[in-house]
């Protein structure tokens, strides 16, 4: 049977070839189905899921994800629908491994706006702290889905505090395939620095019971 899926909302308008590329998110982002209220925001932070390594003929920027990728990405995605995670603005990497992980996230009860960025390919926690800065104030909840290692030194950078320790310290030790780290923070985007995040979850494929072994 086919699987449909509805239409991404993808903002183009404003975006030139050059703000795409050089990692800063434009004002013209600002257009989100949800405003602020609260000053709490969300930030997600989405590793792709496991990808192939067995065509040699294929760029890294081309690798897609395995069946056991595929299944992974799927299980995170009924658990985020358990936990109410859905974000306003999704930033991915332009790689199709992470894409291919957005893709298995879909449909989305409430569909965000969906960018691809050529800057979220491989980048470092510095460049990924840039690209959150330029994030619009009215975005409430952000999802990245990006790489390591930049990802998980990102994801350590910002932890201050944490609701389970034990998550924090499982965060420090590695950040696998899959997994997902779930921040709130109390200050804006523009402002968001080392510290600055309060770690709610710390979420991997091997926790979900569909993927129990």
């Amino acid at each position: 049977m086919p699987h449909c899926t509805p239409k991404r909302k993808k903002v183009t308008r404003g975006l030139g070839t050059s703000a795409r590329k050089g990692g800063k998110v434009p004002a013209s982002f600002a257009r989100v189905i949800r405003w602020i209220a609260p000053a709490l925001r969300q930030l997600l932070l989405l590793r792709h899921a496991k990808s192939a390594w067995d065509d040699p003929g294929l760029s890294d920027h081309s690798r897609p994800l395995t069946v056991r990728g595929r299944a992974a990405a799927g299980a995170m995605r009924q658990a985020m629908l358990g936990l109410a995670l859905s974000p306003d603005v999704v930033l991915v990497s332009s790689a199709r491994r992470t894409v291919q992980t957005l893709e298995a996230l879909e449909p989305w009860e409430e569909t965000p706006l969906i960018e691809p960025m050529d800057a979220l390919y491989l980048a470092t926690a510095p460049e990924l702290l840039k690209i959150l800065h330029g994030v619009a104030e009215t975005a409430r909840s952000v999802m990245v889905i990006g790489h390591n290692p930049g990802l998980h030194e990102l994801a350590v950078l910002l932890t201050g505090s944490a609701r389970d320790p034990a998550d924090a310290r499982r965060l420090s030790e590695g950040y696998p395939t899959g997994a997902l780290a779930e921040f709130a923070l109390s200050g804006p985007w523009g402002t968001l620095a080392a510290g600055g995040g309060r770690l709610h979850r710390f979420l991997c494929p091997r926790d979900l019971p569909q993927l129990a072994i």
